[in-house]
């Protein structure tokens, strides 16, 4: 019963939140604020999973080719098949889904006990448009712009490794990548990229926004918050999968 009134209240919040903002120059400032703080500052830990994620599925896959008969482009194949389709767009939003979604429910959360919302809304603001609208659009921008720079450094990472160990060439690597690509892949991609954007960031608003009580409430709407978008993103991944690549 309490999910079926949860999801009730979080349709009921994302009508609000995507009303037509009040004052443009207002929701610009805060779109680029959020861009920064959702995206840029994300780069980091993104570049560094990427890089090293990578060259593991590289090894992996190289430690695992037996076969005579497999061609040593598979490799790169592989490596390339693994981070589009699958660790670039999912296992990055899983862990942008800690980080920005426990930042964002922390911070409206924060806001809530403190009664700054209760404030806003005194003063006649949409107080959903004000602070999530900004978070959700910025996340749905520039989440694609950090799956294609984790893509890119994850075969970055895996090329380094391979050529580093002797284990295959630099040429033929970037043969296996270059093999049977087609452009639906990076669209799938894309795709769950912008989809899992607006998941974290619209479940982390959802939870701070409705948190009750003091800190420690704070902290455990944080938990949920992460917890609940990590299981959206998986469902949503198997519907997305079922929809676009089957």
């Amino acid at each position: 019963m309490k999910v079926i009134n949860n999801i009730g209240k979080y349709i009921i919040m994302m009508t609000i939140v995507f009303s037509k903002p009040e004052k443009w120059r207002i929701f610009r400032i805060r779109l680029f604020q959020e861009i920064e703080f959702i995206g840029i500052k994300s780069i980091p830990i993104v570049a560094l999973m990427s890089t090293f994620m990578g060259g593991v599925i590289a090894l992996q896959t190289a430690s695992n080719m037996d076969s005579p008969w497999l061609p040593q482009y598979t490799i790169g194949y592989i490596t390339r098949s693994s981070t589009i389709l699958e660790f670039s767009p999912t296992i990055i939003s899983l862990i942008l889904a800690g980080k920005v979604g426990s930042n964002i429910a922390s911070e409206i959360g924060t806001m809530r006990v403190t009664e700054q919302i209760d404030a806003l809304e005194i003063m006649g603001v949409n107080s959903l448009n004000y602070l999530v609208l900004p978070k959700i659009t910025a996340a749905m921008l520039f989440f694609p712009v950090l799956i294609i720079f984790s893509i890119g450094l994850s075969l970055i990472g895996g090329w380094l490794t391979l050529t580093m160990s002797d284990l295959a060439s630099t040429d033929t690597y970037i043969f296996g990548i270059r093999s049977f690509y087609t452009d639906l892949e990076l669209q799938y991609a894309l795709t769950k990229a912008v989809v899992f954007a607006f998941l974290i960031t619209s479940i982390a608003s959802f939870y701070g926004y409705y948190t009750k009580g003091g800190a420690l409430d704070v902290g455990r709407s944080s938990t949920q918050s992460v917890v609940s978008s990590s299981i959206a993103i998986l469902i949503a991944n198997f519907l997305l999968t079922q929809m676009i690549l089957l």
